[in-house]
């Protein structure tokens, strides 16, 4: 295997200049450099990358935890932080924890033993905000936001208001018994949801209907045959998000309701699936890609010493497709 001393002796320079042109943190001449890159190309070198980490206290790689790859949310928000992340040429490592507390407690320690220079995590646990507070990296959390913890910031979106935009479109489109598939409240997104949800029902006087719903597919299936015996007058629903929204349009349509027409369906997030699922979802767009070019920019931020906001709350706005319809 070549080392930098064989780049250097086939290139004519010293190791220190091989060093500078792989690093670019030194000018080095166009002639020297061509002969160092020539010669990098002719021995097959590669850098050791965990030995640079530790020289520069830094692997320019951004680590991202997330709850779960099967939700699409997540796996859009992965690809939002990679795109900004490869755009300044960093790298990410992507870590499951499948709702595993502890196997988060276990990321975050193998993140930081590899010097990576920041955390960007997606978590359901409050618990996880004692272990962020005694990491020494910068961590951002994204979609929600955590009590007691030492989150260097958190990115999210208006959940608040997207609740009261789901439930005053439906009043729109003239639905009057309105259930909500709310998300777990122990999170800020799906209690702030909730919350713009009954805003607007006491604002217009409507009695609160609500299934209590994780955000995933499996149990959408099961709070909306839930809501089928509890609410049989149901004509509006709004979803936890679009996988609960599309697995509450397939138990309704195998019982026989007809969507628009006989009940209406919102979704929140805005992922892929929502405009390729037919009928197409009307929802509540999260802007998940700036969401996580935000998290990439806050952690580079946060290692060049430069000024960011610690609590970002983005704008939401409303998409109407097929599973609504306005009166008239």
């Amino acid at each position: 295997m070549a080392s930098i001393r064989d780049v250097a002796k086939l290139a004519g320079v010293s190791p220190a200049t091989v060093s500078r042109v792989m690093n670019g943190t030194v000018n080095v001449d166009d002639d020297k450099k061509e002969k160092v890159l020539r010669a990098i190309r002719e021995t097959g070198f590669r850098p050791n990358e965990l030995a640079r980490a530790l020289y520069k206290k830094s692997s320019r790689i951004i680590g991202v935890i997330v709850p779960n790859i099967e939700n699409p949310f997540f796996n859009e928000l992965a690809r939002a932080v990679e795109e900004e992340a490869y755009r300044n040429r960093y790298k990410i490592l992507l870590c499951n924890s499948n709702d595993n507390t502890e196997k988060e407690f276990m990321n975050i320690q193998m993140l930081a033993q590899m010097k990576a220079d920041g955390i960007i995590i997606v978590t359901n646990s409050d618990n996880t905000g004692q272990v962020i507070a005694d990491c020494q990296l910068p961590v951002v959390v994204v979609d929600r936001r955590l009590t007691n913890s030492g989150q260097t910031a958190y990115v999210e979106s208006d959940h608040y208001k997207g609740g009261q935009m789901a439930v005053s479109h439906l009043i729109e489109c003239g639905c009057r018994n309105i259930v909500f598939l709310r998300g777990p409240l122990w999170l800020s997104s799906g209690l702030w949801r909730y919350r713009g949800y009954q805003e607007i029902c006491s604002k217009y006087g409507m009695q609160e209907r609500w299934i209590d719903c994780q955000y995933d597919y499996e149990d959408g299936l099961r709070a909306a045959r839930e809501l089928i015996t509890q609410y049989p007058d149901t004509d509006g629903i709004i979803a936890s998000n679009d996988m609960v929204a599309i697995a509450t349009y397939k138990i309704l349509s195998g019982q026989g309701y007809r969507v628009p027409e006989d009940v209406q369906i919102i979704g929140f997030d805005n992922i892929r699936f929502s405009w390729l699922f037919t009928p197409e979802l009307t929802t509540v767009i999260q802007p998940i890609m700036d969401m996580g070019a935000l998290a990439v920019q806050i952690i580079m931020k946060h290692r060049q010493g430069l000024p960011f906001q610690k609590e970002n709350i983005l704008d939401v706005s409303l998409v109407e497709r097929q599973t609504t319809k306005r009166k008239g």
